[in-house]
């Protein structure tokens, strides 16, 4: 049986604004959250990214599970560096060789997220056409923009998920 596939509507935004799109108060991490803290977030919530905002709630930039994935694999480079002319013959760890991993574990708890995020930001004004949202992100090649007020503070978030449930009139 051969069905005929009738071509979809063409996707149009006309009268609608950024704040009807957006998702609002959108969660987000702080920039001194620790990357561990960022990680909880993104699996617990099953996000691909967040914002990151200031202490004021200015967005900054982005973290990403692909800036965590670049982070992760960077620090287990750094750590699985071994002079070549050391060799041990038995696989146990002596005392300073422990506390050497230790330290090292330590301080990759200490890094914060704003040392290993994504610091660009793609916003627009709450009053922005939707025409416009979907033109940025298609211009800038993003799946997501942030909706902030005049002020800079972080009210939303658009992603191109979101623009295309939107039933938009036509």
């Amino acid at each position: 049986m051969n069905k005929i596939l009738e071509p979809s509507r063409p996707l149009t935004v006309h009268g609608l604004t950024a704040r009807s799109l957006m998702t609002p108060n959108p969660l987000s991490v702080r920039d001194i959250a620790s990357v561990r803290e960022a990680v909880a977030l993104l699996t617990d919530k099953g996000f691909s990214a967040a914002p990151v905002i200031d202490e004021a709630g200015r967005p900054v930039g982005v973290v990403s599970r692909a800036d965590i994935l670049v982070h992760d694999h960077e620090k287990n480079e750094r750590a699985s560096r071994v002079p070549e002319f050391y060799h041990k013959a038995d696989l146990i760890l002596d005392e300073e060789e422990r506390s050497e991993r230790e330290f090292r574990n330590a301080e990759t708890e200490r890094t914060e997220v704003r040392d290993i995020m994504t610091p660009v930001v793609f916003s627009v004004k709450p009053d922005s056409s939707a025409r416009r949202v979907v033109e940025d992100m298609v211009a800038l090649k993003v799946h997501r923009l942030f909706v902030v007020e005049n002020d800079g503070t972080l009210i939303g978030v658009i992603s191109s998920l979101d623009v295309r449930r939107r039933r938009l009139p036509e």
